[in-house]
């Protein structure tokens, strides 16, 4: 399949998120490969210092929303590309260049789609999207439909995700000589300690919500009292309620010592994306896939989040999970169904001719 071909280039071509030349490359490709499939041809714009693939009108109806950058570093996926049977494996082949390519093989089948939709593909989505986020909002504000093309649960779209929430804290102590003159130290260490038993305390299973602290540094010698700790916290719930909650706790947490110095960096990311934006939407889903000849596709809620939260936010109507069917986002085994790219082709074509006529 021609599509198979087009998704072994952009695998190939890796595209960390935090290698701004690469990102660079891998929208110039993607430009090359929608020129070769669509007129009128796509373009390169940029959004704060980062480049974003766009295709189609620039007020558009419909959007469909992606991105090309990835988890993997370079070299850090290998092979980066291999096919077994009807399993393709690779950096970002699943999340979600697999999806982007869906994408344009759709509307290469709806003639004159570029009057009312716009393929927009962007390049931060993995480090939380603040460059292209103004851009996701102001598109998602005028459309009628935001579909994002992020990978599927096991062929469900995407109805629900949590909102994410992401923090650093940095605990600034005093530093002396650990054997010498310990008691003329405040400790980072141990004072960042005891936060991270109140921080884990702010979950929530009621909600979903996790709060889970991450990475931590703290000292710099063996022999000396550590002067500098820092915690980064990962913060995710299904209710926009929650991550209010605990951004006012964090905000007030305060170290044991008095002369210690706490300071928090971060906040709320992206809110939650709640069924009330998306079901009106998985409605009409159902209802092409049926009059198309397919089984039900189903839908789901899940914990991590996409663009498609800001586009709800920005009040519009939303669909996520609209990509590839597979298995691995993140993971060792990334990888797609081959065989299941044509079907969800049909339909992601089918379902954009319904929502234009809508």
């Amino acid at each position: 399949m021609a599509i198979v071909e087009d998704l072994k280039r952009l695998v190939e071509f890796e595209s960390p998120s935090e290698d701004l030349l690469a990102c660079r490359g891998v929208v110039e490709l993607a430009i090359q490969i929608a020129n070769e499939n669509l007129k009128p041809e796509a373009e390169l714009i940029e959004e704060n210092g980062r480049p974003v693939f766009w295709w189609g009108s620039k007020n558009p109806k419909i959007v469909l929303l992606a991105h090309l950058d990835t988890v993997w570093p370079k070299g850090s996926y290998l092979p980066t590309w291999s096919v077994a049977g009807d399993i393709a494996k690779g950096p970002g082949v699943f999340d979600m260049k697999a999806g982007f390519l869906q994408a344009i093989y759709a509307v290469k089948e709806i003639p004159g789609a570029d009057s009312k939709v716009a393929i927009i593909a962007t390049t931060d989505e993995e480090l939380g999207s603040q460059s292209s986020k103004a851009l996701i909002e102001r598109v998602s504000k005028s459309a009628s439909a935001v579909l994002v093309l992020e990978a599927s649960l096991n062929g469900k779209v995407k109805t629900g995700r949590k909102g994410t929430s992401m923090y650093q804290i940095a605990l600034h102590g005093r530093a002396s000589h650990a054997g010498l003159e310990p008691e003329k130290g405040i400790n980072a260490t141990t004072e960042i300690a005891t936060i991270v038993i109140e921080v884990a305390k702010l979950a929530n299973p009621e909600f979903g919500t996790t709060v889970v602290p991450t990475v931590m540094h703290s000292g710099t010698t063996t022999n000396t009292v550590p002067a500098l700790a820092t915690l980064d916290i990962d913060i995710r719930s299904f209710s926009a309620a929650e991550l209010i909650r605990v951004d006012t706790a964090i905000r007030k947490l305060a170290a044991a010592h008095p002369e210690a110095k706490l300071e928090v960096t971060g906040g709320i990311n992206r809110p939650p994306l709640e069924t009330s934006a998306t079901l009106e939407l998985y409605e009409i889903l159902e209802k092409v896939a049926s009059e198309i000849g397919m089984e039900p596709v189903g839908h789901a809620s899940v914990g991590g989040a996409s663009d498609g939260n800001f586009a709800a936010a920005a009040g519009a109507r939303v669909l996520d999970g609209l990509g590839a069917v597979g298995d691995g986002a993140h993971a060792p085994h990334e990888q797609v169904l081959l065989s299941s790219i044509p079907s969800r082709v049909k339909l992601l074509t089918a379902f954009i001719k319904e929502l234009i006529r809508d």
